[in-house]
């Protein structure tokens, strides 16, 4: 079993590579703009690659690659002359990135007309802001440059009396304004996913680490309410049906589980809200979080999604279940405990079950990941703010350091749930070893 589980994580990782790889080689041909789908259509070329230049999407595709795989910070250190350190600003929930001076301060730049303006972070959160043209250093050409921290969390090479375009983010409304002052360099500033920093949005600028776990709790507290129903009452029906072979109870929920596997979750959906919200007003058609416990205060918003899941999954797992169950009941064993006299009830419970749960409890488990990723249609559908939701958002904006950590997040709950299944087909038959 030890083995089983390391040679899985090792291909975890490997899946991990590959996937990662191709996400970023399929971003980068599929058709869209970023620049344009965020500052507008009429942006002109000159602002476009200006944007781009901030954002480091001009540089080459393996590059970004390493960026997001190793991080970035490791080489703009050695550009700025000083250590490169993350921290939190007290009183806020973002990580920003400073420079540490020889004294051990934290120190990051900005440019204002000709003047290198330093800001020096205070223990209580406050700047210190003080003019550092000392700092400038004079090229063979005869140009000043500098190399700094600037305070969009890249590290920036500065020309003086360049006065460069660059873009910034309004505090209020998230809207880009074009400012003067830029550099001709930058290196977005980042750990690296094997440090646990897979980067920020491009989109948003927030820290996608921070998204992707909210927006997967959002999608596993769907994923595990409709979890918690689907599997005992589909494990119980398919029993029936298996028991009940050929008679009018078998073909009722046959074609009935046939019925709800067919359908579309879009359909479902929206024939759930016709009903239960448009004609019955009972539930609302829609789920609005206003705060991270708006799941618990009103649990309401959460059963049309939570019914479109089962009913999407509860025929699948039936009708599998039923196909196990019928195998099962025609072996010689079953039929030899039905001639020996004992009870129906105990023939099924204590001899059947539990050989006929290994094909369901695999699928199940393997329709996990399922659940989690391909929820993406019911979380539009109802509005749900989950991962599934996300992806697709980052999908149609070209938002690769979104689409990447939500890709790893998918592959790993794939390879760890088949893991499971593993360990619980090991449980349910013995004979069945792992080398």
């Amino acid at each position: 079993m030890f083995r089983l589980i390391t040679r899985r994580i090792g291909t975890m990782i490997l899946t991990m590579l590959f996937v990662s790889i191709a996400v970023f080689i399929a971003s980068e041909v599929a058709p869209g703009n970023i620049a344009r789908h965020i500052l507008g259509n009429y942006v002109t070329p000159e602002q476009e690659a200006a944007f781009l230049k901030q954002l480091g999407l001009d540089q080459p595709l393996l590059s970004r690659y390493l960026t997001w795989l190793v991080g970035s910070d490791w080489r703009a250190a050695r550009l700025v002359g000083m250590p490169l350190q993350r921290v939190k600003r007290p009183g806020t929930e973002y990580y920003e990135w400073w420079a540490v001076t020889d004294d051990g301060r934290l120190v990051r730049w900005d440019l204002k007309g000709e003047d290198l303006v330093a800001q020096y972070l205070q223990p209580d959160g406050s700047t210190v802001t003080q003019t550092e043209n000392f700092r400038w250093q004079a090229g063979q050409d005869g140009t000043a440059t500098f190399w700094g921290v600037n305070p969009k969390n890249s590290a920036a090479l500065w020309q003086k009396g360049g006065n460069q375009s660059y873009w910034m983010r309004a505090k209020s409304g998230g809207y880009w304004t074009e400012q003067k002052g830029g550099a001709v360099r930058y290196i977005p500033l980042q750990k690296g996913l094997l440090r646990g920093d897979p980067g920020e949005s491009l989109v948003t600028g927030r820290p996608v680490g921070d998204i992707i776990v909210r927006r997967l709790q959002n999608s596993l507290l769907l994923a595990a309410i409709s979890f918690v129903f689907m599997m005992p009452l589909a494990l119980f029906l398919g029993v029936v049906a298996g028991v009940k072979q050929g008679t009018l109870i078998d073909r009722i929920l046959s074609v009935g589980g046939l019925t709800t596997t067919a359908t579309p979750e879009f359909a479902t959906g929206v024939f759930l809200i016709l009903i239960f919200s448009s004609w019955l007003g009972i539930l609302p058609g829609a789920t609005v979080f206003t705060s991270e416990r708006a799941a618990f205060e009103n649990p309401t918003m959460l059963i049309l999604p939570v019914l479109t899941l089962t009913l999407i999954e509860l025929g699948y797992v039936l009708r599998i279940t039923r196909a196990s169950m019928v195998e099962v009941m025609e072996t010689c064993y079953i039929r030899t405990a039905i001639l020996k006299g004992l009870p129906d009830w105990y023939i099924v419970f204590k001899h059947a079950l539990r050989n006929a749960l290994m094909a369901p409890i695999t699928v199940i488990l393997l329709h996990v990941g399922w659940l989690i990723g391909g929820i993406v249609v019911v979380e539009a559908i109802f509005g749900f703010p989950g991962l599934g939701r996300y992806m697709i958002d980052a999908a149609f904006t070209k938002d690769v350091f979104a689409l990447e950590a939500g890709s790893m997040v998918f592959v790993a709950i794939a390879v760890l749930t088949q893991l499971l299944a593993d360990i619980i087909y090991t449980y349910l038959n013995p004979r069945v070893r792992y080398a």
